[in-house]
């Protein structure tokens, strides 16, 4: 269906005319009650999504919308494990992975949930004999450090989880890095700072051939060797797979029986919830683990049935839609009040970006409308002293999700209730604004002259009238965190149903990686001084560069 022809979507256009001119304090002057009746909790969060250009009738609009495109049914068909990602052929289901009931799930007839138990028991029992000094390094050391090898899914989700959750670290478990970039200066700087005999290599590849994945852990394999002069043993001390390629992570060397594995039905950049998130469970202990499956798991017993006027991942997705489709702005801001999350923006880049920036539909036509919103944002209050100019009053319109624990694990309770200000002073700023007159007058108070009024004035303007979206927790825990990433899975997931796009493959990262193997092979034969060029004369130009100057 092309969406923009159906009278559903025809309807919301209609709509927009009525309501783009709106003023949010007008919504709310006209409804005390407005606040209530556009907010919900569940799973542990509270949003507010008041501070938004939208009436009762654009939810029912919506929903005719998602009747006619068969939304219940296709969401169902997630859950349930139909090959919804249509061009790789495979099931979509991450929400298996943290599925806490005895129900099964099919695949192709075969109840994966059994192998996802499986693989979860493994992994709690390899957390348990890392943590009691059970498994040790070589020299029979305690493992004291952690070094996770991967990239993209295998990367910015772990890593993210473990910033997040860093006050739930029980100090004596084992401290975690990450090395995910080619450049190796990420690598090499933390070899020198560990003592390798304390730590272990997790390797995170499906495949095991992820280029800048496995030149990070061949070097460190390499080092490990060198440490242990060359005792082939050794690596089977100092390094685990996280894969899913049997042959490869044996022809490395690691020992079969440390081999974690998850399935092609796990997406990269959903894939925390599986093996790939074993350094979360070596960092925090299993039992923390299980907490953020489960804070997941609520969230995605809301998400399959509650209706979409109760439903909060359906609710964040229908304004994304609104804004994107009808309003016609192009990015969307994410802005976590809590320095513990600050990495959370860049791992909804991935989730958002990847998952929804494509050009054709499901059956491979070309979109006359826009699919995924540039997603960006930082950590509040940093972010006020930076950005924030542009969204108070640049040209652009950019909606926000502000994201706010309201208790910390640190006991300064000033610093906390300031946090909280902050945050909920710019959602009400970026709506109510500041108007010419409130500017002059409060000129004129501070005692300038009249012409020096009129010329200051225009800009202490403040539009207003921005849009906001406010996530409420009480405290950021493993289970809150849990429920706050599946919202926005399920939420991005939604969308793409919407926009008739598949939401869970991602060819767009593949050209590039494909021609830096032809650039690469050509620098090093340049390098030997068997230059050869076959690239486009820019590239040329700077390979030829890169070839004088290499040393």
């Amino acid at each position: 269906m092309n969406i923009t022809e159906c009278q559903e979507w025809k309807d919301l256009q209609a709509h927009y005319q009525e309501v783009k001119n709106l003023q949010l304090t007008d919504l709310f002057d006209a409804d005390e009650t407005r606040a209530r009746k556009f907010s919900l909790e569940t799973s542990g969060l509270f949003l507010d999504y008041s501070k938004n250009l939208v009436t009762e009738k654009t939810f029912n609009l919506f929903d005719n919308l998602l009747n006619a495109l068969d939304f219940r049914e296709r969401r169902e068909q997630m859950f349930t494990g139909a090959p919804i990602n249509l061009t790789e052929r495979r099931s979509v289901l991450h929400t298996a992975l943290r599925n806490r009931s005895n129900a099964p799930v099919l695949v192709n007839g075969h109840d994966v949930m059994g192998d996802v138990r499986a693989e979860l028991e493994k992994m709690r029992e390899f957390c348990r004999k890392v943590h009691s000094g059970e498994f040790v390094g070589y020299t029979g050391k305690k493992i004291r450090y952690v070094v996770n090898i991967g990239i993209g899914g295998s990367d910015l989700g772990p890593r993210m989880v473990t910033e997040a959750l860093k006050p739930c670290h029980p100090p004596e478990f084992p401290k975690v890095r990450y090395i995910s970039n080619i450049d190796g200066v990420a690598l090499f700087d933390t070899l020198q700072e560990l003592d390798l005999e304390e730590t272990l290599f997790l390797v995170a590849s499906k495949t095991f051939s992820t280029m800048e994945t496995m030149t990070n852990a061949n070097a460190a394999r390499q080092a490990v060797l060198d440490h242990y002069s060359g005792a082939a043993d050794s690596i089977k001390c100092h390094f685990v797979a996280l894969s899913s390629n049997l042959e490869r992570v044996t022809a490395f060397g690691i020992d079969p029986e440390n081999m974690f594995t998850f399935w092609d039905w796990v997406g990269g950049r959903y894939s925390l919830w599986s093996a790939i998130g074993l350094s979360i469970a070596l960092y925090l202990g299993f039992d923390h683990f299980e907490e953020l499956l489960d804070g997941a798991y609520t969230m995605d017993l809301h998400f399959r049935n509650a209706p979409l006027r109760e439903n909060m991942p359906m609710i964040m997705a229908v304004l994304g839609v609104w804004y994107s489709n009808f309003f016609g702005w192009e990015t969307h801001c994410v802005l976590p009040y809590s320095q513990h999350l600050y990495r959370f923006p860049s791992f909804l880049q991935q989730l958002d970006m990847e998952s929804n920036g494509k050009r054709v539909t499901t059956d491979g036509r070309v979109v006359t409308w826009s699919t995924g919103p540039v997603v960006w944002g930082g950590e509040g209050t940093n972010c006020q002293h930076a950005f924030f100019q542009l969204i108070h009053q640049g040209t652009r319109h950019v909606p926000c999700d502000f994201i706010l624990p309201i208790n910390a694990y640190h006991k300064s309770r000033e610093h906390q209730q300031k946090l909280i200000a902050n945050c909920l002073a710019q959602s009400e700023a970026l709506m109510e604004g500041k108007s010419l007159d409130v500017a002059k007058r409060e000129l004129t108070e501070e005692g300038l002259i009249l012409k020096e009024v009129r010329r200051l004035a225009p800009h202490k303007v403040f539009e207003g009238n921005r849009p906001t979206n406010t996530i409420l927790m009480r405290k950021l825990t493993p289970n809150s965190l849990g429920a706050l990433i599946a919202l926005y899975e399920h939420k991005v997931f939604a969308q793409g149903l919407i926009w008739g796009i598949n939401s869970f493959d991602q060819f767009g990262v593949e050209l590039g990686k494909t021609m830096a193997g032809n650039v690469l092979r050509e620098l090093k034969l340049g390098v030997e001084g068997k230059r050869t060029f076959e690239d486009d004369t820019s590239t040329n130009s700077m390979l030829r560069w890169c070839m004088n100057n290499f040393e």
